[in-house]
């Protein structure tokens, strides 16, 4: 028969021996060095024991692989029933050759789409725009109309596949495109799945692709949220995203707090705005970085799921459990690869890619050798997606679920990156609130001193990064770059400007006429912006109409 009192007491007396082999095999090891070893600044101990897990209860602090609070994975079966989606993110030059590399990627075993848009899209003006000159397709496809989102996505299954679209101050527009051009296929709306970044917070606070002041920006982003719940059951009508705040240079603390931060201010803006929060929390999602620190990783996303379902339900008072999971995509992190010795950057992308997925990822994007020097080659992207399958079907890492539960550093970690976490929510909370915070300059402030420590630390070589200053080498490149259509530029425009001439210009205006007046109304924008896109009003214009009404942000100096 079980007996508790007795298994307890062994527990306790295997804990007890642990600790004092432990404490006898440290006062025998040498003095550490004067410069501790550190992660993200904080020491990281030589070695790890029960002691490091005060009052740690197994239940309550991790549960059962999906189960509440989730530290241990959203399913309960992990990647036994179904591995990650493979979303290689992509777009370069025009339409149809994206169109071409995502037929591509997908003959290839990719099982979703994820679309890169160029710094014009991003920033809302059309390709032949005065302010877009030599921008064109740089580091994204061109979508200037609908007429360039039918070409995207001609011929790709729509119905059957999710995409991710990384736009964010357009994103209700571009949205609104991808909508429209999937009708225009036949496929209603609420058979489309997929996300919109649409994470507006972090453009303030790390990339800077902002157009609108705070308030306006918030207001369409929950006005996709309200759109969404009502007619797009399927799509997650934003990303919250920490990959940027961590390749602004973050620390995995910073990024874990401040995008969760950033996730609560928009629920309280949903909640505010009279929707039910089971009725859009369902489908907020995030997006995270996988960094260089393996187990640092692994910890942030465990934490990242525990502090989200905790404060859903006991702060947001979600009712569904559905509401309380931290669903998220990752993408290894850029800002590790390397110009020099471009190869390396195969073996740094499988370790990060590897952390994601015993960190839980629900889908995953691998970096490709040569994108610190270009826009990823055919060979690279293959290479970099084939990494992916490699740890899917060869490593059996995902024969169970969070396997690296109860290691003592990852519990450890893990309970660290909280406690950090919950220190930056209360000093942004004193501020004001993550808005304020963001116009006192506190985010910039932070990230910014901990990419001055990082940098100092490879300055110094306290930090080596392999290729760079270390294990240098004067060997010539000799990985391929891509090279985009030279004529490319031109035939977008060619194509921008028969849509000007043969659309009906009347019902252009018309259309354009009433999202004025509904931006001023400050009625849903949804509808009113696909009337405008379904008369082929071009982003530029639709984007015009509302910088006229909102205005445009300029961010005070700070750093």
């Amino acid at each position: 028969m079980f007996d508790k009192d007795k298994l307890d007491e062994l527990i306790q007396a295997n804990v007890n021996w642990q600790e004092t082999t432990v404490r006898r095999a440290m006062d025998r090891r040498p003095e550490p060095p004067d410069e501790s070893t550190t992660i993200s600044g904080e020491p990281v101990n030589r070695l790890y024991t029960p002691a490091d897990l005060p009052g740690f209860d197994y239940v309550h602090d991790l549960g059962f692989p999906g189960q509440y609070p989730y530290t241990r994975g959203i399913h309960a079966t992990g990647y036994r029933g179904k591995l990650w989606t493979m979303r290689m993110f992509a777009g370069f030059g025009t339409a149809e050759e994206t169109n071409q590399r995502f037929k591509y990627l997908l003959e290839q075993g990719q099982n979703g789409l994820s679309i890169a848009f160029d710094l014009p899209t991003l920033y809302g003006y059309d390709t032949d725009a005065p302010e877009a000159l030599g921008e064109f397709g740089k580091c994204g496809v061109a979508v200037s109309s609908l007429a360039d989102m039918e070409a995207l996505l001609d011929g790709l299954p729509l119905d059957q596949i999710t995409t991710s679209m990384t736009i964010n101050s357009p994103a209700a527009v571009i949205w609104a495109m991808y909508i429209a051009a999937a009708e225009r296929q036949g496929i209603p709306k609420e058979k489309l799945g997929g996300t919109i970044q649409n994470d507006i917070l972090k453009e303030f606070i790390a990339q800077k692709e902002y157009i609108f002041p705070p308030e306006p920006s918030m207001r369409l982003v929950v006005d996709t949220f309200e759109y969404g719940s009502q007619h797009l059951p399927r799509w997650n009508t934003i990303s919250i995203s920490g990959y940027h705040i961590r390749e602004a240079g973050s620390t995995a603390a910073q990024e874990l707090a401040f995008t969760l931060i950033d996730g609560f201010e928009y629920v309280r803006w949903g909640v505010e705005r009279g929707l039910d929060v089971d009725d859009f929390a369902p489908r907020l999602s995030f997006f995270f970085n996988a960094h260089n620190d393996f187990f640092e990783e692994i910890a942030k996303y465990r934490a990242a799921r525990r502090i989200w379902a905790r404060e859903m339900k006991e702060t947001f008072g979600a009712k569904v459990p559905r509401s309380w999971l931290l669903r998220f995509h990752t993408q290894t992190a850029g800002v590790s690869l390397t110009a020099q010795q471009p190869e390396n950057n195969t073996a740094r992308v499988a370790i990060q890619a590897l952390a994601a997925v015993l960190g839980g990822t629900q889908s995953l994007h691998t970096n490709s050798m040569d994108e610190a020097l270009a826009l990823p080659s055919e060979l690279a992207v293959r290479v970099a997606l084939r990494t992916q399958q490699i740890i899917a079907h060869e490593s059996n890492v995902t024969n169970t679920v969070d396997p690296l539960a109860g290691s003592y550093f990852v519990e450890a970690m893990t309970n660290r990156l909280e406690e950090r976490a919950y220190d930056y929510f209360d000093r942004i909370q004193k501020m004001g609130g993550v808005i304020p915070a963001i116009e006192a300059g506190f985010f910039q402030r932070e990230i910014a001193d901990a990419a001055y420590r990082y940098q100092h630390e490879i300055d110094t070589h306290r930090q080596i990064i392999v290729g760079v200053n270390g294990y240098t080498s004067d060997e010539p490149l000799t990985v391929p770059l891509l090279e985009m259509d030279p004529q490319g530029y031109d035939r977008q425009v060619v194509r921008l400007e028969r849509v000007r001439g043969e659309r009906d210009t009347m019902a252009t205006k018309a259309a354009l006429d009433r999202l004025e007046d509904a931006a001023r109304d400050k009625v849903n924008l949804m509808p009113p912006i696909l009337e405008a896109v379904h008369t082929y009003a071009t982003l530029g214009e639709i984007m015009g109409v509302l910088r006229r009404v909102f205005g445009e942000y300029r961010e005070p100096v700070i750093v």
